[in-house]
């Protein structure tokens, strides 16, 4: 068994974004990152300040916005409209989840696609789904480099995706296919999940529940990627996958933490800095 160990991959990636970075900033271009985030989730403040940690070891500038639960959804758009007209900034991302009150889809569709560097914009996902992408949502772009990295063959392999959302399993289902494995995707209202995912030759999962996959549901020598951040009473993250048991039947698995996490920040920062190259007018 190998692990895929993202925070060495992600290191890496930084180095290269941070020569980059220097490059333009010696041209007189500061890459912007604007985050907005609504409410006092204690893990979206968590992702948010790797987000700001990140931008900082580049040389990326970086502002959060911060709006109170109880923000209207008309100001969250007056804020974003705000962002688009900005020259400076380069890069806007809107912290999920939102509060209920707020309509996601409506938010996500007001951001500038040039700007969209989470890849979550209608705009975007339509250009994923025709096969020529602008910007690539994080984690799962993440995670197919991390495929590419490690030298996991995807072709003419069996994929299955457990989860469905726009921010992970969608867009890696499209991702996966367009390397040509053959994808099943799961969810909530699948019969036999145990039956599925226990043919796939890579199993990604994405489903927010803690050990969920455990040893019973793998073949052995399959490549498992996990993606879920839980977080327990005693503040442990775990992830969708029981690690301990899994680990022992696998060719590949990532941890949690220390896989897709890191991976995913990169990748927005990366984002960040190919949307203001493509701004500027630089190839």
């Amino acid at each position: 068994m190998q692990i895929i160990d993202g925070k060495i991959l992600a290191a890496r990636i930084k180095e290269q974004l941070k020569a980059e970075v220097n490059s333009l900033i010696k041209s007189g271009i500061t890459p912007k990152l604007s985050v907005i985030i609504v409410g006092e989730n204690k893990a979206s403040l968590k992702y948010v300040s790797y987000k700001e940690k990140s931008c900082n070891e580049l040389g990326i500038k970086s502002e959060v916005i911060k709006l109170p639960e109880t923000v209207m959804e008309k100001e969250v758009v007056e804020v974003i409209e705000k962002l688009n007209t900005d020259s400076s900034v380069n890069g806007i991302l809107v912290q999920l989840p939102l509060p209920r009150h707020i309509n996601q889809q409506n938010i996500l569709s007001k951001i500038e696609p040039s700007k969209d560097v989470d890849g979550f914009t209608p705009y975007c996902l339509g250009r994923l789904l025709m096969d020529i992408p602008l910007f690539i949502p994080c984690t799962p772009k993440g995670i197919i480099r991390m495929l590419d990295e490690y030298g996991i063959e995807t072709e003419k392999k069996r994929a299955v995706v457990v989860g469905r959302s726009i921010i992970v399993g969608k867009p890696l289902a499209l991702l996966l296919m367009r390397k040509n494995a053959t994808v099943t995707v799961c969810h909530s209202k699948t019969e036999s999940l145990e039956d599925i995912t226990r043919d796939a030759d890579i199993l990604c999962v994405a489903i927010g529940k803690p050990n969920f996959i455990n040893a019973r549901m793998v073949k052995r020598d399959a490549i498992v990627i996990d993606v879920g951040i839980n977080v327990g009473t005693d503040g442990k993250v775990t992830g969708d996958v029981d690690f301990k048991s899994v680990s022992e039947k696998v060719s590949f698995i990532t941890p949690v933490p220390g896989g897709v996490g890191p991976m995913t920040i990169a990748m927005l920062m990366e984002n960040t800095v190919e949307a203001t190259k493509i701004q500027r007018g630089i190839k």
